[in-house]
């Protein structure tokens, strides 16, 4: 999961492959709920999805005393044991981050299970304390559930009290407006099971009920769990007397339907199916439980060639552009986001009505899309419960954007579409890491099966003599930005071993030799470990003697040219930080950002003998800067590929700089340099 500040995405022109999605949110956290409350029993739940709305469940049920336990190393099965009423904590006070899927349904059986003496406070992150409860809450007060708010009327943070015994027995019929949150229905019928042991319950639906989809989950899966409920036109529910917890003894779950969404339009966007590409999507498929399942007919009604069986989807490009589309997306409430991206790819104006439960998510997603829509070049318009989007007209009206996300994990999921815009302009992706609500490696997914012209993939060279920092800053630096890393002097460093480990001289008369055994270096990067043919090599490469073995493999020129495809081909999604002698002159010209690292001798010189101390390696502080100084002589004086900066590098000494220091200086350079935002890099920089 990137966790950076923002997420540069190059211009992307394909994809193709095979994603396997994270188990849905939806069903996960009712399954966990579930599991919970089927009082001393154990339930054994595999393909939990493991995301920051998980984690919120999760703790909250292990605060209330739930035995919770991984089945296997995966930690994506879990044995969950059953609450005990009667051992529940008295008091207790529960975060559920920006779950509503935690928040809604923990209230309801919270208000029922409480005992008297006992209270429990729900809060959640500033979001969360902005969407609306009030009618969940209302819906439990004619119940008799005793429920205060701890700040503003109608919104969390909420804090529970035992409910009156009395009027919970005498009001079995309650009412609950259908059309703000799909939620609340779900939540009450999750938890009136634990109050129907002698006498029905029922639940009135006011008005339209939205999002049906997630009711149909809701009540598929108490079926799993023994509970039979009887619906009447989706406007009347009862849970009838006897109703108890049973535990199906396990349970899967299924692949996100949602996520689904993403690659679908995916393949209908950027696969080429006279390349034969396609995009495959394993875990979920035509007979899903999950209503977002039929955004794979909203996506054919704009021309993507879909395919489906039991357990799999197919996408690839039918008809292009798209097809506008006018539809009411009462279906399919939160993948209907992806069609509103999908839209920039169509010809005319493609309507979505009927999704006004938008306004009421993790951000008032009608307004957010709008604006974020407006940005890329967009004609966008509004309403209550509808957005209508027109594509740019012509290529000139793409823009490069930087779209913010909301703390909105579908906001970032969804705009990442952009990236394969025809006008080939890119995009940033503000504070990716909202995807781990429900997709923590969506972005890595992503890259795995997209494709972008290795000229767009952006890359920072960092160059400098030896013991300058540049394989430090240069990890630092990638951490941040989320891309790889290529450090240019261990290949040197490599080969030099291997020819010494092979016994070939190092030697411009062994220049052949040397350079076929670069071309087959059997290398591996494991992390921080270097392993050649196995053999973990890590501190043989970084002594004295292995040093002086690059720079003189290095001067080679057959070498440096067998090295080169190698180097070239380490720039992959969403971009590369090289460091090296010659990243900026020779093996990536084109680099959008080139930094020449510089450093005295003398603090070089002292770095260098930390370092080979704290590994454990002999050392000479004196003998260091000596070898230091003849290799900067030898490396700016070869004839291939001299030490130098290049004509546009921008010259950075950290004689007396600490490395957090560095590393801000190189990210304020990257948020002026990175291609077509050079306009807010006051801003960036800022914030880096």
């Amino acid at each position: 999961m990137f966790d950076i500040p923002f997420l540069g995405l190059p211009p992307l022109h394909s994809a193709h492959g095979t994603v396997s999605l994270p188990g849905s949110k939806s069903i996960s956290n009712r399954v966990l709920l579930l599991a919970a409350l089927c009082e001393g029993a154990y339930t054994t739940v595999h393909d939990v999805l493991e995301s920051d709305d998980t984690d919120a469940m999760l703790g909250a049920l292990r605060q209330l005393g739930c035995s919770i336990e991984a089945v296997d190393e995966s930690g994506r099965s879990l044995r969950i044991g059953g609450l005990s009423r009667q051992h529940l904590p008295t008091t207790a006070s529960l975060h559920l981050g920006n779950a509503g899927t935690a928040m809604r349904p923990l209230t309801a059986a919270l208000a029922l299970l409480t005992a008297p003496g006992c209270e429990y406070e729900l809060t959640g992150v500033a979001r969360m304390q902005e969407r609306p409860i009030g009618d969940l809450v209302d819906a439990l007060r004619q119940l008799g559930c005793r429920i205060d708010y701890v700040r503003n009327e109608g919104y969390p943070p909420l804090r529970l009290h035992a409910a009156d015994a009395q009027a919970l027995a005498q009001n079995t019929h309650i009412r609950v407006r259908g059309n703000v949150s799909s939620q609340f229905l779900t939540a009450l019928l999750l938890a009136l099971p634990l109050a129907a042991a002698e006498r029905d319950y029922v639940i009135e639906v006011e008005g339209e009920l939205i999002s049906r989809p997630y009711i149909h989950i809701t009540l598929s899966l108490l079926e799993r769990f023994g509970i039979h409920v009887r619906n009447d036109g989706w406007q009347r529910f009862t849970i009838p007397a006897g109703s108890r917890y049973q535990s199906p003894g396990e349970i899967h779950v299924e692949a996100d339907a949602s996520s689904a969404s993403y690659f679908i339009a995916l393949g209908g966007i950027a696969s080429d199916p006279t390349q034969g590409q396609r995009i495959t999507i394993e875990g979920v498929g035509a007979d899903s439980i999950q209503g977002d399942i039929r955004f794979m007919e909203a996506a054919a009604q704009m021309g993507v060639h879909i395919e489906a069986g039991a357990n799999w989807i197919s996408a690839t490009r039918g008809a292009w552009p798209l097809k506008a589309i006018e539809l009411d997306c009462n279906h399919i409430p939160d993948a209907a986001m992806t069609l509103a991206v999908m839209a920039l790819y169509a010809e005319g104006t493609t309507r979505l009505s009927n999704i006004g439960s938008w306004r009421v998510k993790e951000t008032d997603r009608i307004d957010a899309m709008q604006t974020e829509l407006r940005k890329l070049g967009a004609t966008v318009a509004s309403g209550p419960d509808w957005i209508a989007v027109t594509p740019p007209a012509r290529l000139p009206q793409w823009q490069t954007a930087s779209i913010a996300t909301y703390d909105d994990h579908r906001m970032a999921m969804c705009f990442s579409l952009a990236a394969f815009n025809p006008a080939r302009v890119p995009l940033r992706i503000e504070e990716p890491r909202c995807v781990g609500k429900t997709f923590p490696d969506y972005f890595e997914t992503l890259f795995a099966v997209a494709r972008a012209h290795p000229a767009d993939i952006p890359v920072i060279c960092i160059d400098g003599p030896s013991a300058s920092g540049k394989g430090t800053l240069a990890a630092r630096v990638a951490e941040r930005l989320g891309f790889a890393t290529l450090d240019s002097g261990a290949l040197y460093r490599i080969a030099g071993w291997a020819a010494q480990h092979h016994g070939l001289d190092i030697s411009t008369a062994n220049a052949t030799a040397l350079a076929q055994l670069a071309r087959t270096l059997p290398v591996a990067f494991v992390q921080d470990r270097v392993f050649y043919d196995g053999e973990d090599i890590t501190l043989a490469i970084r002594s004295s003697e292995g040093s002086r073995n690059a720079s003189l493999i290095s001067a080679i020129g057959p070498v440096r040219e067998a090295l080169l495809s190698f180097q070239r081909d380490s720039a992959r999604l969403p971009g590369l930080v090289a460091d090296g002698r010659d990243m900026g002159t020779v093996v990536f010209p084109q680099a959008v950002l080139k930094v020449f690292l510089t450093a005295s001798a003398e603090k070089r010189a002292e770095r260098r003998y930390k370092q080979l101390i704290s590994q454990g390696l002999a050392a000479n502080i004196t003998t260091l800067r000596e070898e230091l100084e003849t290799r900067d002589a030898r490396d700016a004086s070869r004839s291939v590929a001299p030490l130098r900066p290049a004509d546009d590098a921008l010259m950075l000494d950290n004689s007396d700089m600490d490395i957090d220091t560095a590393t801000l200086q190189v990210l304020s350079w990257w948020a002026q340099k990175h291609p077509g935002f050079q306009r807010d890099n006051a801003s960036d920089s800022a914030s880096t």
